[in-house]
C-alpha cells in the first residue's frame, strides 16, 4: 500500500511540531493557516492516524506523530541535500548519511572508516546515532536511519544482516593485577576477583550469559553497570576486573589497563550492517558502506592491550 503525500505536507508537519503553533508555522512556510491545516489533514489521512494534539494554547505531536517525526526529518534533510548536489552539478558530491551504531563500534572503530570516507567525500555529512543494539534495530526498522552497525541476533524478517567482523570478549584489568601475568585466561580463573559486568538490558550481556549457560558457567559479578565505559572506569580505579568486547577496549597503549583473551569457551559477538529489506540506500550511504566493507572486511587488526 502506497502513502500519498507531498514534500510540503512533511514540511508542514515538521514546522508545526518545531514551532508548536499553526500560526507561526504558516508564517515560516509563507502559506496561509487554512492551507497549512489542509496539508496536515491530508498527511493524517494518508497515515491513518492523528499526528498532532491541538488545544487553544498548545500544539504537540501525538504518539504516532512522535514516532513519525525522526523519519520525516531524515527524509527532508536527504531531499534537500540531493537538491544541493544537483544545483552544484554533482561536483561537490554533497549529501547526508544517517546511521545507527552500537556505542563500542562508534567510539573506537568507526572513526577509522569515517576518516577514509571523508578523504574522498569531504562534503558528505554524517549523522551517527550511538544507540544500544535493540534501539539501533528499532531505528533501522522504523526508517529513522538508513542502516545500522549492530550485533547479529536479530530475527526480524524485514531486516537483513551482513556480517563484518567477529569481536571476542576479553578480560580488562589493571596492568598490576595478578591475572595480567597470563597470556590468556579461562573463565574459572576469574573466580575470587570482584567482577564488573553490564546489566541485563545490554545485548552484550544477553549474548555472554547465553553462551556461558551452554557450558554451565555463569558470571559471579560484584558490580553491575549500564555502560561499558563505566566498567572501564571502575577497573582503572582498581575496584575490579571486567569482561567486555575487545572493541570496547582502548585501541592504543593504555597507561594503566591491559586486556587478555578468555578461552574455554571463546565467546564472540558478530558485528555487521543492518538494513531494511527492499529499501534502497541513498548514493552517499552506498558509498559509505563500500568503504566500510573494504576497511572492516579487509581484516585491519584491532590492537590488543598486551603489556609486559
Amino acid at each position: 500500500m502506497s502513502i500519498n503525500c507531498e514534500i510540503l505536507d512533511l514540511r508542514a508537519f515538521q514546522a508545526v511540531v518545531d514551532l508548536e503553533s499553526f500560526h507561526r508555522a504558516a508564517e515560516a512556510l509563507n502559506i496561509s493557516q487554512p492551507a497549512l491545516t489542509r496539508r496536515i489533514q491530508k498527511l493524517e489521512q494518508s497515515i491513518g492516524a492523528p499526528l498532532l494534539d491541538r488545544t487553544t494554547r498548545h500544539v504537540a505531536a501525538t504518539a504516532t506523530g512522535q514516532e513519525l517525526l525522526p523519519l520525516v526529518r531524515r527524509m527532508l534533510e536527504e531531499f534537500d541535500g540531493s537538491l544541493f548536489a544537483l544545483k552544484d552539478g554533482g561536483s561537490q558530491r554533497r549529501g547526508l548519511i544517517t546511521m545507527a551504531c552500537v556505542p563500542t563500534a562508534a567510539f573506537y572503530f568507526l572513526p577509522t572508516v569515517i576518516k577514509k570516507f571523508g578523504a574522498d567525500y569531504p562534503h558528505i555529512r554524517l549523522r551517527i546515532r550511538d544507540l544500544t543494539a535493540n534501539e539501533g534495530l528499532q531505528a533501522v526498522a522504523r526508517g529513522e536511519v538508513e542502516f545500522g552497525i549492530n550485533l547479529m541476533g536479530n530475527s526480524d524478517p524485514d531486516l537483513s544482516f551482513e556480517p563484518l567482523i567477529d569481536d571476542p570478549f576479553v578480560l580488562a584489568m589493571r596492568k598490576d593485577h595478578p591475572l595480567a601475568a597470563h597470556e590468556q585466561l579461562n573463565w574459572g580463573q576469574l573466580d575470587g576477583y570482584p567482577l564488573v559486568v553490564v546489566d541485563r538490558s545490554s545485548g552484550n550481556r544477553a549474548l555472554l550469559d547465553g553462551a556461558l549457560a551452554k557450558r554451565n558457567l555463569r558470571l559471579n559479578w560484584f558490580y553491575e553497570v549500564t555502560h561499558l565505559n563505566t566498567s572501564l572506569g571502575l577497573v582503572e580505579a582498581g575496584l575490579g576486573i571486567s569482561v567486555l568486547p575487545r572493541l570496547a577496549t582502548p585501541q592504543e597503549e593504555h597507561p594503566y589497563l591491559v586486556s587478555r583473551p578468555i578461552v574455554d569457551p571463546v565467546v564472540t559477538r558478530t558485528i555487521g550492517i543492518v538494513r531494511r529489506r527492499g529499501a534502497p540506500l541513498s548514493p552517499a550511504a552506498e558509498k559509505f558502506i563500500e568503504v566500510l566493507l573494504k576497511t572492516w572486511k579487509g581484516g585491519e587488526p584491532h590492537p590488543m592491550l598486551h603489556s609486559d
